[in-house]
């Protein structure tokens, strides 16, 4: 992909004055300088890139156990626990998404436990095996943070204040911060989709193979994390084809008949190191492509080869799901949740890609407007629809509004126009994000678009009640302290409950002599409870509403029983 200035070439503009430097036409072009670029010093733009990555840190990783498990969060959790207490872990494409999420989660325990093994930690690391919720949201949130790496890496593309820019918007941006904060895939695979696209442009742009194979391993790993792979991959290919073809098009036919496309495409494979050498290195990614896969999809040869099947057959699967679960209108993304919760980023998304579409000056401006335009236009397709989706689209999104940002300067040569659009747009997105991932996180108003059926924070409180009663009884053996549920919905408990080591997940009622039982607040497993144990057990009151029971999300409420004679009269 060539790469213009983002300054349009011969434009004179008060006080200032750049000279652009044209390559012959057999090499790619090179980005002039630009106004900003001589203004801004590189030591100004690391200043500034540091601040970024600071704010975005710290946004991501301050207080990650304050929100309560998804129940998503909790069923991934339970994978987790298994692969590391018993090294244990299958790919089932009915329910579940990829397994790199297991694997990198995976690392910080199985450390934990070799440092305690060799007394370098306390021996208490080795008995839990570092399993925290900590722990496991620090993974996504650092994938989360590496991600605003990735797009300040992309400065010769979209410039100075356009890389600050985009950076900025996604380090604050509410959706971008919530979902980094939890232990889903989406936060990996958003980094190894952004991590394809910066190794391509740089195989593109300096010819050396390794950034190739880096393109091949991070296509993999995007595969090997999620199905939606089968959308992300062909949105960006259409997207890259289409941003050669479109300025082309634009051109008169006199003009076509001149460049015509099959020249350009063997001046690019030409640049490439010529037909035999890229198909040769082209077979080298393609390898690199399927022993990732396979690797990740056969859980490194213990699944081998029912996991690789089945991360073939995953697509048959999700497009029934696809098609069945969570649908929604196919409005829902670009008038409800987006400009609700996103409007600075959705809003600058639009203005860049009506500026690049009108005038193609920017050839990477113009692909990340098509990829956010295919993807948006994908996901609004599929009747699936959640919330966690949109940060897919909201990468390629602050792609574009951070090159309007730019453009405005560069063009328009109005600073303080930039400075104040710029300023707004971040301001308003790192108040909504402090709001929605430090105080609201789950309210489940239909404002707060990313709190989707999401775990109240009275299940804390249930908890927490649970571990006092069970040091009371337990005598410092507190795991050892049984548990049944008979609550149909349960989840994302088993995360929290797995230090226990008597736990019943009976999902109905069961009989039970455990000091324990945790029933669903509906008439009929009321009515069962004081049917089987009114005599034997009593219902601890939660003190948070008067029917004294406990918000595990929307619609479900918990009860909390304990034996009498653990308890006293």
């Amino acid at each position: 992909m060539s790469i213009d200035s983002t300054k349009s070439r011969g434009r004179k503009k008060k006080h200032r004055t750049a000279t652009v430097t044209r390559a012959p036409k057999s090499t790619i072009k090179r980005v002039a300088p630009t106004v900003e670029a001589r203004e801004l010093s590189e030591r100004a733009w690391l200043i500034a890139a540091i601040s970024i990555m600071v704010v975005a840190a710290f946004l991501r990783l301050y207080h990650l156990e304050l929100v309560p498990l998804h129940h998503d969060e909790g069923v991934n959790g339970n994978f987790l626990v298994r692969l590391v207490r018993e090294g244990v872990y299958n790919y089932d494409p009915k329910n579940y998404h990829g397994p790199t999420l297991y694997y990198f989660s995976a690392i910080i325990p199985w450390t934990m436990r070799f440092l305690s093994s060799v007394h370098i930690l306390d021996q208490s690391a080795q008995n839990t095996y570092g399993l925290t919720t900590f722990n496991i949201r620090l993974v996504t949130s650092l994938f989360g943070v590496a991600t605003i790496w990735l797009v300040l890496l992309l400065r010769r593309r979209l410039g100075s204040i356009g890389s600050l820019s985009a950076a900025a918007l996604l380090a604050v941006s509410p959706g971008a911060v919530y979902l980094s904060r939890y232990f889903i895939h989406e936060s990996l695979f958003v980094f190894f989709t952004l991590g394809l696209v910066v190794a391509s442009l740089r195989y593109w742009e300096e010819r050396q193979p390794v950034y190739l194979i880096l393109a091949a391993a991070s296509a993999a790993l995007l595969f090997a994390t999620k199905e939606t792979f089968i959308i992300t991959a062909p949105v960006l290919l259409i997207a890259v084809v289409s941003t050669h073809l479109y300025p082309w098009l634009k051109k008169s036919r006199s003009a076509r008949r001149k460049d015509p496309l099959t020249e350009r495409l063997r001046q690019a494979v030409d640049r490439l190191g010529g037909p035999a050498n890229l198909a040769m290195w082209s077979l080298v990614a393609v390898a690199v492509f399927v022993a990732v896969s396979v690797l990740f999809y056969s859980s490194f040869f213990k699944n081998w080869p029912q996991g690789v099947y089945d991360s073939l057959r995953t697509f048959l699967v999700w497009t029934k799901t696809g098609q069945e679960q969570h649908a929604k209108d196919w409005w829902t993304y670009i008038i409800k949740w987006l400009p609700k919760q996103e409007s600075p980023v959705f809003l600058l998304g639009i203005i860049g890609a009506a500026i690049v579409v009108w005038k193609p000056a920017n050839a990477f401006a113009l692909f990340s407007a098509l990829w956010a335009l295919g993807l948006i236009a994908a996901y609004s397709y599929v009747p699936y629809k959640t919330p966690w989706l949109m940060l897919n689209f909201l990468v390629p999104l602050a792609l574009i509004g951070g090159y309007a940002i730019e453009w405005i300067y560069q063009e328009l040569g109005d600073l303080r126009l930039m400075m104040t659009i710029g300023v707004v747009a971040v301001c308003i997105n790192l108040y909504q994000s402090i709001g929605l991932n430090f105080f609201h996180y789950d309210n489940n108003d239909d404002y707060y678009v990313y709190v989707y059926v999401h775990t109240q924070r009275e299940t804390v409180k249930l908890v927490d009640e649970i571990a006092r009663i069970a040091k009371g009884i337990g005598k410092g053996k507190e795991s050892d302290v049984g548990i049944t549920i008979v609550a149909p919905e349960y989840w994302p408990l088993p995360w929290y409950f797995r230090d226990y080591n008597h736990v019943g997940y009976y999902g109905q009622m069961a009989t039970s002599g455990e000091p324990m039982i945790i029933a669903a607040d509906t008439v009929k497993q009321r009515t069962e409870m004081q049917e089987r144990f009114g005599s034997n057990y009593q219902q601890v009151p939660s003190g948070l509403n008067p029917e004294g029971n406990f918000r595990l999300r929307p619609g479900v409420d918990l009860l909390l029983y304990v034996r009498r004679d653990l308890v006293g009269p």
